[in-house]
């Protein structure tokens, strides 16, 4: 059976969301992979690759990647790297998600009205990606969750759905957690928290956005903490929304640091224990987010300003929310 997630891990990991596919909402991606009919599978894979091995040579002890059937070529650009270099499952830590399918066919730019992505929480698409993912990344897998789990979906009150994620932990030794977005993080995962099958909480981790900008769901990611949940930090630079914050700027300013280290360090300094996700896409960017770790370190020693940061930049959630949904895939 593969490590569980509440032992030793990784703070910093590389999610694949921004890599694996061409299209994808964060800031500024032009100017990194320049015109967006210009992103090949195969440009985007050796891009993949540059930032993979970046990760293996500077990560202090296992990398962790994390994947999700929806992003696009991710867990086949992960898994074939990851077999190409002959690395071995005990030797990186893998997570990957289930419930959304990419149809965006490599495309960048779609008509208005049609998704990157469509969301399917039913037991026949699960047992169907399960499949996927298991032919594509299926010896490095260590954690698998449900992709934006959310009360509309029906996946919370599906039993059929738990028992289903309950075997496939027993019978793969893969841990099993869920993602959440939205304004309702803290009560959806409130919810998760309670269910159980066979007398067992089913969910061993939550992946959550938390940010200096939103931070309403942080209560309930203490409550996930002390249950004893492995609780995953994603989209810590707000899509990339926080790199031009005035705030953050101030304050990485007189600190001597990257805005990006101070951002993913106020979040591991945390009282819930986080780890977070890198979402990388140059071999430089995931040296500067892994900076986080020693400004953690630093804020979790002075208090008042870890306190005096995020209480400057917290803004109302939902306006949050209203704000990346109006992000345009570029």
């Amino acid at each position: 059976m593969k490590m569980q997630i509440n032992q030793a891990l990784p703070k910093l990991g590389l999610g694949m969301a921004a890599l694996g596919r061409p299209g994808y909402i964060n800031i500024g991606r032009d100017d990194i992979f320049g015109n967006p009919d210009n992103r090949s599978l195969e440009k985007m894979q050796q891009q993949s690759d540059l930032v993979l091995d970046c990760l293996l040579k500077n990560s202090v002890g296992r990398p962790w990647i994390d994947c999700a059937r929806s992003y696009g070529l991710s867990e086949k650009f992960v898994g074939e790297y990851l077999r190409r270099n002959n690395v071995k499952p005990n030797e990186v830590y893998c997570s990957s998600k289930w419930g959304y399918t990419y149809v965006a066919d490599w495309n960048v730019k779609l008509e208005i009205g049609s998704p990157h992505e469509v969301k399917d929480h039913s037991v026949e698409n699960f047992l169907k990606q399960i499949e996927q993912t298991n032919e594509l990344l299926g010896e490095y897998v260590d954690l698998y969750q449900i992709h934006s789990a959310t009360f509309e979906s029906g996946v919370l009150d599906n039993e059929d759905i738990h028992k289903a994620l309950h075997k496939c932990r027993k019978d793969r030794g893969w841990a099993i957690g869920l993602s959440v977005s939205s304004p309702r993080q803290g009560e959806i995962l409130k919810r998760a928290m309670e269910i159980e099958v066979d007398g067992q909480r089913l969910f061993d981790s939550v992946q959550c956005t938390f940010n200096c900008l939103e931070q309403r769901a942080g209560p309930s990611l203490l409550d996930a903490h002390r249950l004893g949940m492995d609780v995953i930090i994603k989209e810590g630079l707000a899509n990339g929304r926080l790199l031009k914050n005035e705030v953050i700027i101030e304050y990485s300013n007189k600190l001597s640091c990257t805005p990006d280290a101070l951002a993913l360090g106020c979040i591991l300094a945390q009282n819930f224990q986080p780890r977070v996700l890198c979402g990388s896409v140059t071999p430089e960017q995931l040296i500067s987010n892994m900076k986080a770790v020693q400004v953690a370190e630093m804020l979790r020693h002075d208090k008042p300003l870890l306190e005096e940061i995020m209480g400057r930049c917290v803004m109302d959630s939902e306006a949050y929310w209203n704000e990346r949904s109006a992000l345009e895939w570029n």
